[in-house]
């Protein structure tokens, strides 16, 4: 069975996956809207939300790890045509968007329609380089995390196939797993004496590659327990599911200062691994069972890519470069239309440019 197969096997939707998705999107872009919102929102209780960003980490690992482990299963080993085919299709599915959203915000800034240091451009945003060891700021900031995606995409086949030719699958698995979580830790343990202040440890251990793979890999072994232990992962799904959203409550109250073990290791650690734990109950729910309103989700979800990179760049950033809000209701005004815009925005390019171009996937 080909990797074409195997999605095709799949295209019929999880809508408790959608539902995940499509609140990992809403947190992004309710994070990005702060920028406008002002003193919209003082009235409600202050919550700590989670990381948008570190559920859909969690969610593309155990996707692409279910996609890896059924191929290492049928084919007993990945070769060249699986590794191929397998960055074939992820490339198409990722790269045209985000070449074209590069190019839009090279010219946004550029014609200083929105702030930003057209200098720090350069080739190593064309090859997911610019982040792969050290921080980058003041140019596209929200492409750090497809840097990861990418890295993350190409390196986990590559170590399958080398301790394949030694280990049996599953072992082989599971080394894979354990690299990709151990070299990170030890790259954000040894920036705990860098001293960073809350800037320059966003910059230089969260939105850099080599320190965030570890993320990801956490979806994968979702994977394995899923494919592996699949009574253990259905019976427990409801438990796993609440002592998730606890640990991600704890954590996110829980003050993680940086440059502590804490801050820099376990607090990113305990994210992922909460994160992690609500998939099983998510990818239970196969149907949608709210009608018009399940539909929305799954749009939602459909668009998410598209409204990651065009939120702030794209809307958020023109909004406050030249539009700014003085007043409560130039707030309202300027929240409402950032929604509106992404939303618009997103929809055209998921349905003109997104999609047509993972379609061509199969011509290739």
């Amino acid at each position: 069975i080909k990797l074409k197969g195997l999605e095709e096997k799949q295209h019929s939707r999880i809508f408790g996956l959608d539902i995940y998705r499509a609140i990992a999107i809403i947190l992004v872009v309710m994070s990005h809207g702060s920028m406008v919102s002002g003193s919209m929102f003082q009235w409600l209780p202050s919550v700590n939300l989670p990381d948008g960003v570190e559920l859909f980490f969690v969610l593309s690992g155990f996707l692409i790890g279910t996609i890896l482990i059924r191929t290492l299963e049928e084919k007993e080993r990945l070769g060249w045509a699986d590794l191929t085919n397998f960055w074939k299709r992820r490339w198409f599915r990722t790269l045209p968007n985000y070449y074209l959203i590069l190019a839009v915000n090279y010219w946004l800034v550029s014609s200083q329609i929105i702030n930003g240091d057209i200098e720090q451009f350069d080739w190593k945003f064309l090859f997911f380089m610019h982040n792969l060891y050290e921080g980058f700021y003041l140019f596209f900031w929200e492409s750090w995390s497809l840097s990861v995606e990418e890295w993350f995409y190409l390196m986990l086949p590559i170590l399958i196939i080398i301790f394949r030719l030694v280990f049996d699958k599953k072992t082989t698995l599971l080394l894979a797993i354990a690299v990709m979580i151990i070299v990170p830790i030890t790259q954000r343990i040894i920036a705990i004496d860098n001293g960073y202040d809350e800037f320059w440890f966003g910059v230089e251990v969260r939105k850099v590659v080599l320190l965030r793979l570890d993320t990801i890999i956490y979806g994968v072994l979702a994977a394995y327990v899923a494919y592996y232990f699949p009574k253990i992962w259905n019976k427990s799904r409801w438990i796993a599911f609440f002592v998730g959203m606890a640990l991600m409550i704890t954590v996110m109250k829980v003050p993680h200062p940086i440059n502590t073990y804490y801050g820099n290791v376990f607090y990113f650690i305990l994210i992922s691994f909460a994160a992690m734990l609500m998939l099983p109950l998510a990818s239970s729910f196969k149907a949608n069972p709210f009608g018009k309103i399940g539909n929305s989700i799954t749009f939602i979800s459909k668009i998410s890519y598209s409204m990651y990179l065009v939120n702030h760049a794209l809307v958020v950033q023109v909004i406050v470069k030249n539009f700014p809000p003085k007043t409560l209701e130039q707030n309202w005004l300027a929240y409402t239309g950032f929604w509106m815009a992404t939303i618009i925005i997103s929809t055209i390019l998921y349905r003109f440019y997104e999609k047509p171009m993972m379609k061509l996937r199969d011509k290739f």
